[in-house]
């Protein structure tokens, strides 16, 4: 008997150790990859072609769909999420029928190294891909033991989740030459989920109260139109005042967010059914160097570079502004001043907590519209394309390429970046 609970011992701190082991060779000091997602007007374009293609509006249950990303592509969007849902990085590359994997996930904290790098090959293999090679920091994983978990993992999915939902969707991923491509079996309760995984619980909370915030102000405020100043001043006070128990990037997220879809009157109901319900801000007209076209370019940016970083809502605003020359407006340097301003004071907003607070205060001791938005009534605007390309060059353009050193110029001095 006394021999039994010897083995036992033994194997149970041989366990022990081998677990320890495993978690210590898992993590490293330095990261296997450092990307950057960096959008251009040619990713979103071809974004938008992507959604416009697969508008869930416009599908049934059982329609088959096709989607194909470039290399390039397929890439940004993993860094992409990466960067916004686990402070990592990727890199991705495709062959025929194969793709290679490698992750860098910063883990705060950690006594035993900085980064979680996985290394991983993945191959072709009925409707979702098999792992053909595993490694997780200094770790090798067998493939087999790999395809086991991730299978054991699969198998454990709640029925009714978003994991299953996305693997009952998913009818083959195919790895091309510098090509990714998913086909997948459409099912209408798949927006509902993707609105909540958009949404999680606790922003929807979050945005409430903003919503709720937001009404009572637009009902108090004199004047026929109103400073975006005025409007950020109450919503960022009422951030501070929630900061004291929550996180203050996060409450400044939600305030960028509730002025962006409240002046460009887009209803959050949307994102959210529930928001329907919720009380309604009586509109007003909102005006920034006194124009009424500035706080839309100002606080969409904003809230693009707080919840997706400045890559994407510097290019999303060139994006906009390119469309314009092309059959609208005209391109507009000033618009690109307010789109870089607001990007600024997105990224203000959700840095640090220390960052977050401070930017809170600013705003909270009073501020100008000149504090935050440069002077740009001599910026050329309405230019057709024809005329952008032949005065400024194009994108790129030596003459472009001034402006847009001048604009950042007069971004950095403002006051409230120093």
């Amino acid at each position: 008997m006394r021999k039994v609970l010897w083995i036992l011992l033994i194997l149970i701190v041989g366990a022990v150790v081998a677990t320890g082991a495993a978690v210590l060779f898992a993590f490293d000091d330095a990261p296997l990859v450092r990307n950057e997602a960096t959008f251009t007007p040619g990713s979103i374009e071809r974004a938008k072609r992507i959604l416009d293609r697969n508008d869930p509006r416009r599908l049934r249950t059982g329609d088959v769909r096709t989607v194909s990303l470039s290399a390039q592509d397929a890439d940004l969007a993993l860094n992409q999420s990466l960067q916004r849902f686990a402070h990592g990085s990727g890199r991705l590359v495709l062959q025929q029928g194969i793709a290679h994997v490698a992750l860098s996930i910063e883990v705060p904290r950690s006594p035993v190294g900085k980064f979680l790098n996985v290394d991983a090959t993945l191959d072709e293999a009925g409707s979702l891909p098999h792992v053909s090679y595993l490694r997780i920091g200094a770790l090798p994983v067998p493939a087999a033991l790999a395809n086991r978990l991730v299978a054991a993992g699969l198998s454990m999915a709640e029925p009714d989740g978003d994991l299953r939902l996305l693997v009952d969707m998913v009818q083959q991923v195919r790895f091309g030459k510098d090509r990714l491509t998913v086909v997948y079996r459409w099912q209408d309760r798949a927006p509902a989920r993707l609105k909540a995984a958009t949404v999680p619980p606790e922003d929807q909370a979050r945005l409430l109260a903003y919503r709720t915030r937001l009404a009572e102000w637009s009902r108090r405020v004199p004047g026929a139109s109103v400073s975006m100043l005025a409007l950020l001043d109450d919503l960022f006070r009422f951030a501070a005042e929630r900061s004291a128990g929550s996180d203050p990037a996060e409450e400044n997220r939600a305030a960028i967010l509730t002025a962006a879809l409240y002046v460009v009157q887009q209803d959050i109901a949307q994102l959210i059914p529930e928001a329907k319900a919720w009380p309604q801000a009586a509109p007003r007209p909102i005006t920034l160097s006194g124009r009424d076209d500035f706080p839309k370019h100002f606080l969409v940016s904003a809230a693009l570079a707080a919840n997706a970083g400045k890559s994407l809502a510097d290019a999303v605003g060139l994006y906009k502004e390119l469309q314009d020359a092309r059959g609208g407006s005209g391109f507009s340097f000033n618009d690109i001043a307010a789109d870089g301003a607001g990007t600024r004071f997105g990224e203000l907003a959700a840095g640090s907590a220390d960052a977050a607070r401070k930017l809170q205060q600013r705003l909270a001791a009073g501020i100008a519209e000149t504090d935050v938005m440069p002077a740009s009534a001599d910026l050329p605007e309405f230019m057709p394309e024809a005329e952008f390309v032949q005065r400024f060059g194009g994108v790129g353009g030596p003459e472009y390429n001034r402006m847009m050193t001048e604009i950042d110029a007069r971004i950095e001095a403002l006051p409230i970046n120093r």
